[in-house]
């Protein structure tokens, strides 16, 4: 503890915003994550529990279902089950409307950690910066020559701060493209969970419907 301490005054005033937008992008991305795996279901039997209720008659258990299961594909799904008695484009639109204002949830402040790891290596940079000025302010206000190993650990210190934005940049970059791939596979799996629910409504809810989510693509309404 005591040597971090020690390599955090070396890195000068810009650690401490340094700091700080790391202890925002790990909030974030523990938010995010948390957030992304309590929506992250298995979709294809959660699917097939919905059509075993359809296929029995049985709405409200479906909606019950839908009501108990958190994440964005259960209320995908449910809107196309309130609308299931509707025309099926008064359907699949309510379907797509709602799938449009999920999306925006599941992205939400995932963008910031992008945001952090692009900020993050200038701050080191101004911080290297300003130590540097300091050092040469100070070596010419003493009007004395300073040896080679003086100015390397001067330089030593000031290249903290960068190698500290450095590291905040690759950690950032590695958790926004792991929670940019969670995105991705719960909007997938929404997207073909609604499809194969708009289908097997609109073919009648037959009792001899065989589960096949993972064998089709979305339809490009729905993308």
């Amino acid at each position: 503890m005591e040597k971090f301490l020690h390599i955090f005054d070396l890195g000068g005033p810009m650690m401490f915003p340094l700091i700080a937008l790391a202890l925002v992008g790990v909030i974030i991305f523990l938010e995010r994550l948390f957030f992304l795996h309590k929506g992250q279901i298995r979709a294809e039997e959660f699917v097939s529990g919905i059509k075993t209720a359809l296929k029995k008659r049985r709405l409200l258990e479906a909606l019950t279902i839908c009501d108990e299961t958190p994440g964005a594909i259960p209320r995908v799904v449910k809107t196309a089950l309130l609308n299931s008695e509707k025309p099926f484009d008064v359907m699949r639109q309510a379907v797509l409307a709602q799938s449009n204002a999920e999306i925006p949830l599941l992205e939400r402040r995932i963008s910031s950690m992008a945001l952090i790891a692009k900020t993050a290596p200038y701050l080191g940079l101004m911080g290297t910066v300003l130590s540097l000025l300091e050092v040469f302010y100070q070596m010419s206000k003493s009007g004395s020559y300073a040896t080679a190993a003086m100015f390397s650990e001067e330089v030593y210190s000031a290249l903290i701060s960068s190698a500290a934005g450095l590291m905040i940049f690759i950690a950032a970059m590695l958790a926004y493209s792991f929670l940019n791939s969670r995105l991705k596979a719960i909007v997938y799996d929404m997207q073909l969970a609604a499809n194969s629910i708009l289908l097997f409504i609109a073919d009648g809810m037959p009792e001899d419907e065989n589960l096949k989510i993972n064998g089709g693509t979305p339809t490009e309404d729905l993308k």
